[in-house]
């Protein structure tokens, strides 16, 4: 067999494993190598087995068994796992090699990073993979960022191992210069974070309130996942919730309720933080992990802290259509958090990102692939410089007719005890939105009363500052910093 292949891959868990099979099965040759040795003998000796796939045990063959310019794909844990390998391989590479960073980076490393290779003449790319393990193997979504110079030389295997979506359009795109790709990546976590809760509020409401048992849940996501909410995530959750253990109890009751996190979302509140947008619902996404991991906490509070009783006497037919379309109005929402959060992005590192381009890529492979991604490639293109995705008529539309339904289910969510934080958010964040005079004024006057930071006014322009001398003791020094 050649010795000599087309691309490295170092990691060998499951992820990495997984894409060197897909590499391979699309005719690339793949070097792979892994920290500890005996995982690249076992793979070797059986899923790669017959593939063209060569294993080495040390950093120096694994290099040297790839063609120039040689590319290098990391599958590894994200942090300091990264830039170790990253040392490893520096000296065995030459001007113009390509080092991939595949694993779910913060995009902060991915800028370093890129800069520090591109000063030694080498070229980086950091890489968003999305579709977990199924996705890696069969096509995942791709969205690749860093030299620019390194996306012709590895385009043909990103592309050809990429999803398809239903139009047979790879699900890979070139994001953008140094940290862009994992921007999209770390955005494409947070909204699916988003979208996992959102699905998690309408169980709870159908389950507490409603009272519907796991089978009757079952029938309402399949059917839901014949319209505007088809998506992944509403198909698997009516798989989840027909799946029953071997006594016909329901899988999902015996979950204990506690949820985990890698730090994607926890990093894309951040960035709306650093950039200034309201990314409202997709934080309280992560919160609501935050509260559900406090366990002990939470049954000590059912017992001591009162709430309004859960009985419903009403229509549940007329819940579940309010429901639907509350679930995919609040969706929009969460979308347009998203998208007005990768804009900022965009805007202040200059990436010039493509967002009908990022719609496209997500419609396959990944976990948050839907059909609705459809509607907002077709939003873009209509309006590529469009500042927030509800300013699109087909969704403000949508939205103008859905947000009645919003409103019922949170106000029967608020009535009668149940916490709903992600749809509460979007009904907040719409309003607020919608809402030509918000109280800042006041907040303002107080900013200026117990800081001096000073506040603009309606009769004057747009710039120019001014403070007010409120208890006649103050004087006219201000704050030497105005913050929004």
């Amino acid at each position: 067999m050649d010795k000599i292949s087309q691309i490295g891959v170092a990691g060998l868990a499951v992820m990495g494993e997984n894409l060197v099979l897909n590499m391979a099965d699309k005719g690339f040759s793949v070097a792979v190598f892994n920290r500890t040795t005996a995982k690249v003998d076992t793979f070797l000796a059986g899923r790669a087995k017959g593939k063209t796939i060569n294993g080495f045990h040390t950093v120096k063959d694994f290099v040297a068994a790839l063609e120039k310019p040689r590319k290098v794909m990391m599958m590894l844990k994200a942090g300091e796992a990264v830039d170790q390998f990253i040392e490893q391989l520096l000296p065995h590479l030459e001007t113009g090699d390509i080092v991939i960073d595949g694993g779910n980076s913060n995009y902060h490393d991915t800028i370093r990073r890129t800069r520090a290779l591109q000063e030694k003449g080498l070229l980086f790319i950091g890489t968003g993979v999305s579709g977990g393990e199924e996705g890696a193997l069969k096509g995942p979504s791709i969205m690749p960022g860093g030299s620019v110079a390194a996306w012709p030389q590895i385009a043909e295997i990103f592309t050809a191992i990429s999803a398809k979506a239903d139009d047979r359009e790879p699900c890979c795109a070139w994001m953008g210069p140094d940290g862009a790709g994992h921007f999209v990546k770390m955005v494409h976590n947070g909204i699916e974070y988003g979208d996992m809760q959102l699905i998690c509020e309408a169980y709870q409401i159908m389950r507490e309130l409603l009272g519907l048992p796991s089978e009757a849940m079952h029938s309402v996501f399949t059917r839901w996942n014949e319209g505007d909410l088809q998506s992944y995530l509403i198909e698997i959750t009516a798989d989840i919730l027909g799946h029953r253990e071997e006594d016909g109890q329901a899988t999902v009751d015996l979950i204990l309720d506690t949820a985990g996190q890698k730090g994607t979302g926890k990093w894309t509140v951040n960035a709306a933080l650093d950039h200034g947008v309201p990314l409202s619902l997709i934080s309280e996404s992560v919160f609501a992990r935050c509260i559900s991991a406090e366990k002990a906490m939470r049954r000590q509070a059912a017992t001591l802290l009162a709430g309004p009783t859960r009985d419903f006497s009403g229509d549940s037919a007329q819940v579940l259509r309010h429901l639907e379309r509350a679930l995919y109005c609040a969706k929009i929402i969460s979308y347009t958090q998203g998208f007005t959060l990768l804009r900022a992005a965009s805007l202040a590192h200059e990436w010039n990102l493509d967002y009908g381009a990022i719609a496209r890529i997500w419609r396959g492979g990944c976990i948050i692939r839907s059909v609705f991604l459809d509607r907002i490639a077709a939003a873009y293109k209509a309006l590529p410089n469009l500042a927030n995705l509800l300013f699109a008529p087909t969704f403000s539309t949508e939205v103008n007719k859905a947000q009645a339904d919003l409103r019922a289910i949170v106000g029967l969510a608020t009535s009668h005890g149940i916490a709903a934080p992600c749809l509460s958010a979007a009904l907040a964040y719409y309003d607020g939105l919608r809402t030509a005079r918000l109280p800042a004024n006041l907040l303002q006057a107080q900013r200026d009363y117990f800081g001096a930071h000073t506040y603009e006014r309606i009769d004057r322009p747009r710039g120019v500052f001014f403070h007010t001398d409120w208890t006649g003791s103050g004087g006219a020094t201000t704050s030497t910093a105005y913050s929004r």
